[in-house]
């Protein structure tokens, strides 16, 4: 696979292509996906839940996300490797700006942040200095006691319009990436439509330009529940590779997700 950059992600938006991408943890698997031609990996806090058995994604520190990115980074050269920013390691712009240098220096290409128009100095602050940011909207796990819980977030007109104007907020501070989780797709569709950069979906429809799953949801492994937009993959085809190779399909095909993986 050739060297993914954000200017690739960029043509395919404007060519309408889709892209699928992942979530990774280790050297192991970073390189089957790499072989297999996954363009874009992300190391997600998601490791507290999936490695470290937590009950959410608060616990997980910048050292844990560091130490995970070097991994991925070492079985997998070419991906676009996007890393998270965890709990509470960009509460002012400084701040971020040092947990990131340690991100990307273990080997990330990109930080990923979440958080609404609050962020936009902290966006300007990263770009500034040569960090390009992802921001997450949605369904942010890293506020899940203020949600109450993982709740379909978007769903009331005021909450979609603040999304929206979210989006175009970080957008303009200078992110070049948006992740939307668990929103209701006609609110992705238009907020993919609004944005010049690509935005990726998790329980999102497939309107968005990309598609991103916990690669434990993907293989039907995991410790929990396996969430409703998720698909195992792995239990059509009996083989990691084909798994592998088969979301990577159904995701530039359009056929994932499909209305039984949709949130209305």
């Amino acid at each position: 696979m050739k060297k993914i950059t954000i200017n690739d992600l960029m043509r395919w938006k404007q060519e309408g292509r889709k892209f699928a991408s992942v979530t990774a943890y280790d050297a192991s698997f970073a390189q089957l996906f790499e072989e297999q031609d996954m363009p874009v990996l992300l190391v997600g806090d998601s490791l507290g839940m999936v490695l470290q058995g937590r009950t959410d994604t608060l616990p997980v520190t910048v050292e844990d996300i560091a130490y995970h990115t070097a991994c991925v980074r070492a079985g997998s050269p070419n991906s676009l490797l996007m890393s998270d920013m965890p709990f509470m390691s960009c509460t002012t712009p400084e701040q971020a700006c040092a947990n990131a240098a340690k991100i990307m220096q273990a080997g990330a290409n990109m930080v990923k942040v979440e958080g609404g128009e609050w962020l936009v100095d902290t966006v300007k602050m990263l770009t500034d200095r040569a960090v390009p940011v992802c921001a997450h909207l949605g369904l942010t796990p890293q506020s899940v006691n203020i949600f109450g819980g993982y709740r379909v977030q978007g769903r009331e007109q005021e909450q979609g319009e603040q999304m929206l104007k979210d989006a175009l907020a970080l957008q303009n501070a200078g992110a070049q990436v948006v992740v939307l989780e668990c929103v209701p797709a006609a609110l992705a569709q238009t907020i993919t439509e609004a944005l010049d950069i690509p935005v990726i979906g998790i329980g999102a429809g497939n309107a968005t330009d990309g598609q991103i799953l916990v690669m434990h949801d993907m293989f039907g492994i995991s410790a929990n529940y396996m969430p409703k937009f998720s698909k195992n993959f792995l239990a059509e085809t009996g083989d990691i590779r084909k798994a592998v190779a088969n979301y990577i399909e159904q995701v530039e095909s359009g056929a994932f997700p499909g209305s039984e993986h949709t949130i209305a």
